[in-house]
């Protein structure tokens, strides 16, 4: 059976770098036999969330929207990829939404017993792309998405991250990120445990 991944691109740019790099991901992992999908998050309509309380019994976001159908794919996927741009040192803002709407997940882990939950193990890997190459650009993201992966239980693997990467297409450019991402496709489309 072959692996799954779901990809989260959480730039606004279409064709920008981390576009570029999630679809060069997903496209050689699909033509290795792995069955991918990329949510633009960017082309959905749903926000963030406004802590009504209504998952503290069921484990279910009650906001509907395009974002209600995604929870579902997010607890099947093998692996999940999200990729987001740097603003003002943190991921961008539909992916910071999607984060705390898993608040719903997080829920059903820690205080209901995993009422809702995944029914296999999975792996995530978060893509960072920043134009600065400020040391600690990617620290705040990265713990941000560390528990956004640990809502949906599953094992942060770790990262990939680019600095002083700006212009759009500049990544094709890069020494290693093309490379990388396909390295990290292959392992996914046979099902390995991720490394970094």
């Amino acid at each position: 059976m072959p692996y799954s991944i779901l990809g989260l691109m959480g730039s606004p740019r279409m064709g920008g770098n981390t576009d570029i790099l999630m679809d060069a991901l997903l496209s050689h992992a699909q033509a290795l036999g792995a069955v991918t999908e990329k949510l633009r998050l960017y082309a959905m309509r749903f926000q963030g969330c406004i802590e009504c309380g209504g998952c503290d019994h069921t484990g279910v976001c009650v906001l509907q929207d395009d974002l209600t159908p995604v929870y579902e794919r997010l607890l099947q996927a093998d692996y999940v990829v999200a990729a987001s741009p740097m603003f003002f040192y943190n991921i961008s803002s539909q992916m910071q939404a999607l984060v705390e709407r898993s608040q719903a997940l997080w829920v059903s882990k820690y205080r209901l017993n995993g009422l809702v939950k995944r029914q296999k193990p999975g792996q995530a890997v978060f893509i960072g792309i920043g134009a600065t190459r400020g040391k600690s650009l990617f620290d705040g993201a990265q713990r941000v998405m560390k528990y956004f992966f640990d809502a949906l239980d599953m094992r942060f693997a770790g990262s990939l991250l680019y600095r002083g990467i700006d212009a759009k297409g500049e990544i094709k450019g890069h020494e290693t990120a093309m490379a990388d991402v396909k390295r990290l496709a292959e392992a996914m489309a046979k099902g390995e445990r991720i490394e970094f």
